[in-house]
């Protein structure tokens, strides 16, 4: 492991701290949200599934500095890998400009969008959390799906309770945990598990190429689908 990896996994941040941005306040595009096109992993319009025709849009945190340490990738993080992604600043700016950006593309994109959190990090407080059921309240058009390693803690509540089950049909936020690891969630449980997984599951079909990209696939955040989706090692 190198140097600034270690460091980076010892203080909790990024290995790349040149790359944490502070968001803007001002800007003729977007702020701090990013189209789907990209990153040839996620795609731009879903073609597939109950959000078909919206468009799809990311957003990158710091690694670390927003997960749980005990999250299983601390080591090996997928973010070890990407030294030229813009990881935003989690200040005050920051929720000012996802509102702002939400807000600009309610008018380009009438028939909605969808949102991927997060390429990089996770949910960092129930504030934040908070924030995001607001935005569900406020935009009828707008979806979520993405991943968390949080898990037993007030986030993970807050997650669980307020966005997954606030908007059942409009975010998906699945468990980083292996199922046969907890129960307690019951019917409304979706989990994200690793290659080492083999119980119910389904193997993403973008890393083994049976589709182009998450918005021609959209088995995450189908609606009958709450089979844990397994993920290969990268």
């Amino acid at each position: 492991m190198g140097t600034a990896t270690e460091t980076a996994r010892i203080e909790g941040t990024t290995a790349y701290r040149k790359s944490v941005k502070q968001p803007p306040t001002t800007s003729k595009t977007l702020l701090v949200l990013k189209p789907g096109s990209n990153n040839k992993k996620l795609g731009y319009k879903v073609t597939k599934g109950r959000w078909k025709g919206k468009y799809l849009y990311s957003l990158t945190l710091e690694e670390r500095a927003t997960c749980p340490r005990y999250c299983h990738h601390w080591s090996d993080c997928y973010g070890n890998n990407m030294p030229f992604a813009h990881r935003y600043n989690v200040g005050s700016s920051l929720l000012p400009a996802i509102h702002s950006d939400i807000s600009h593309l309610r008018s380009k994109h009438p028939q909605g969008i969808v949102i991927r959190l997060h390429v990089l990090g996770d949910f960092y407080s129930v504030v934040y959390v908070d924030f995001w059921r607001r935005m569900l309240d406020l935009w009828p058009n707008l979806c979520l799906f993405g991943y968390t390693a949080r898990w037993g803690d007030g986030i993970q509540y807050d997650i669980h309770t307020k966005l997954n089950r606030g908007y059942p049909s409009r975010c998906v936020i699945r468990y980083s945990q292996n199922k046969a690891y907890s129960e307690t969630l019951g019917t409304d449980g979706r989990y994200a598990t690793d290659e080492s997984f083999d119980g119910d599951a389904f193997t993403c079909p973008e890393q083994t190429s049976k589709v182009a990209s998450c918005a021609a696939c959209g088995a995450c955040w189908g609606e009958h689908t709450t089979k844990s989706v397994r993920f290969l090692s990268h």
